[in-house]
């Protein structure tokens, strides 16, 4: 089983983000600037919902990590630590589910 984890994923794009663009995809995501790296993200998010629904494991393994390699990259844009994620996620399991989603305010 790999040890390697999502710190690892943030170490690699922080250093990659300051390579020039024309010498790294993250670079380049990240020159583009968020609205570039959202929208890849989203398109990612898509694609790993269509190998979901169709059952497909290996392109649903394979999506996911498309999927969670561009999340790091939007949040490196945005200046958010993975720390924050989980500590956001570490907050929201000290409760139910459901009992996290009724606290939560209507737009």
């Amino acid at each position: 089983m790999t040890k390697f984890t999502l710190t690892d994923l943030e170490s690699i794009v922080a250093k990659r983000a300051t390579a020039r663009p024309e010498e790294s995809w993250t670079a380049k995501l990240v020159a583009g600037g968020q609205s570039k790296a959202a929208k890849k993200l989203g398109e990612e998010a898509v694609e790993t919902v269509i190998a979901a629904i169709k059952d497909d494991r290996e392109n649903l393994v394979y999506e996911s990590a498309d999927l969670l390699y561009h999340l790091m990259v939007v949040l490196k844009i945005a200046d958010i630590p993975l720390e924050a994620v989980m500590q956001e996620l570490q907050r929201r399991t000290a409760q139910t589910g459901l009992s996290e989603k009724a606290s939560r305010q209507d737009p």
